[in-house]
């Protein structure tokens, strides 16, 4: 067992759980490596607050090193750019690193591309890097001197829907507040095929929910849609309709990194590494991937392309998996850590300013033995304690805990 070297590309959710889990498993015997392009952690769930000025960046983010270092983690920040799979190490901006077991946490990039008039500079904002939400912040103050229209929504191919629900519902939250509720049109624009799918094929009740919830707060909805183009002030839908906007959010899909879609052996045209339910690799049982950055394959079409939610809670259950494999692989011991995405438990907090809606299901994907969503204002709350509780936790390297 000495000697062997883990070598983990990215530090956010699962690199850092896979990383601090692996050492745990296995003390001191063994080398663990974080290579990130990023030297901060962020708490990515709180970014739906930032642009309304409710968070700021240093309350969601926290040095990598010296959480790594207090656990004997090396950590390097750097970007990975190859990967040698038959000699076993990764190209990086900061050198060539060797490894015996590799983990591939290196989450997503946005895909702008598949809508023009999105994207960085674009004509409308997103919420889903820290750079994202600082300028869609910047676009909010910019709005409460000019108000109109808004427009929030999931383009085609996207799958973080909960934080388009979640941003749509804090939005009219703070128009109230503002005291624009009535001047304003908001619209909801998603490409789900119904109110409340998810990207996880929905849950029993959950459209006449989340229906009832678009009712309430007087917001339009539009499912089942792709969006054409965004010019400014004017976002034009797939059918034709055009729909203008004072202010508009949409969640765009996500693709892996460029090193990996230019591995077919091992990742598909996204970027997204195919794994077995241990994450080990399909071709390679040294090379594992978790998050965002592992494939998973859903078991429906829809009309208008739709993604999965790979974030979070999943992330987190994912680097486990490798992490007790790899220890199990360094032991000399049975693989016994088998977890296939579709049959996680799904567990969301779902705010709305002052509500929300707490999601369960006994798996990720259907076919599902139970599912449930609870609405009310202890929603809310339990997001606002899980983000101190999951920061605290990160920030110490207690990734063992619940």
């Amino acid at each position: 067992m000495a000697g062997k070297r883990v070598l983990v590309l990215g530090g956010n959710f699962g690199g850092l759980t896979a990383a601090l889990a692996v050492r745990h498993e296995l003390g001191r015997d063994v080398d663990v490596r974080v290579v990130s392009m990023s030297d901060e952690f962020v708490f990515n769930p709180s970014l739906i607050w930032l642009p309304f000025g409710k968070r700021r960046p240093s309350d969601l983010t926290f040095p990598l090193a010296a959480t790594f270092e207090a656990h004997g983690v090396n950590f390097v920040k750097g970007e990975a750019s190859a990967i040698d799979l038959t000699g076993k190490s990764v190209d990086t901006t900061a050198g060539n690193y060797s490894y015996d077991y590799l983990v591939i946490a290196t989450g997503y990039r946005n895909n702008f591309s598949v809508v023009p008039g999105l994207g960085p500079n674009g004509n409308a904002y997103t919420i889903t890097t820290m750079n994202d939400a600082i300028q869609a912040g910047e676009g909010w103050r910019k709005f409460l001197n000019h108000p109109g229209d808004i427009v929030i929504g999931a383009s085609q191919g996207a799958g973080c829907f909960g934080a388009a629900y979640e941003y749509l519902f804090n939005v009219s939250h703070q128009l109230r507040k503002a005291g624009l509720k009535s001047r304003v049109k908001l619209t909801f624009l998603s490409s789900e095929p119904f109110l409340g799918h998810f990207g996880i094929g929905g849950l029993p009740h959950g459209e006449s929910l989340l229906g009832m919830f678009l009712k309430k707060e007087r917001i339009t909805p539009i499912v089942n849609m792709s969006i054409d183009h965004v010019d400014e002030g004017r976002m034009v839908l797939g059918d034709g309709q055009a729909l203008d906007f004072s202010y508009a959010m949409v969640v765009p899909p996500f693709v892996g990194q460029d090193f990996l879609k230019a591995m077919p052996e091992l990742a598909d045209d996204k970027g997204y590494v195919r794994v077995r339910d241990t994450y080990q690799s399909e071709s390679y049982d040294d090379v594992y991937a978790v998050g965002i950055a592992a494939q998973v394959n859903v078991p429906w079409q829809t009309a208008v392309p739709v993604g999965v939610p790979k974030t979070g809670f999943p992330t987190e259950r994912m680097a486990h998996v490798a992490a007790r494999n790899i220890a199990a692989q360094i032991k000399g011991e049975p693989l016994v850590s088998h977890e296939a995405f579709g049959d996680m438990p799904a567990v969301c907090v779902m705010d709305a300013g002052n509500n929300g809606v707490i999601i369960l299901a006994d798996k990720a994907l259907p076919p599902r033995g139970h599912g449930i969503l609870i609405p009310g204002p202890q929603a809310h709350a339990m997001k606002l304690a899980f983000e101190k509780y999951f920061i605290w936790k990160a920030r110490h390297g207690y990734v063992g805990l619940p």
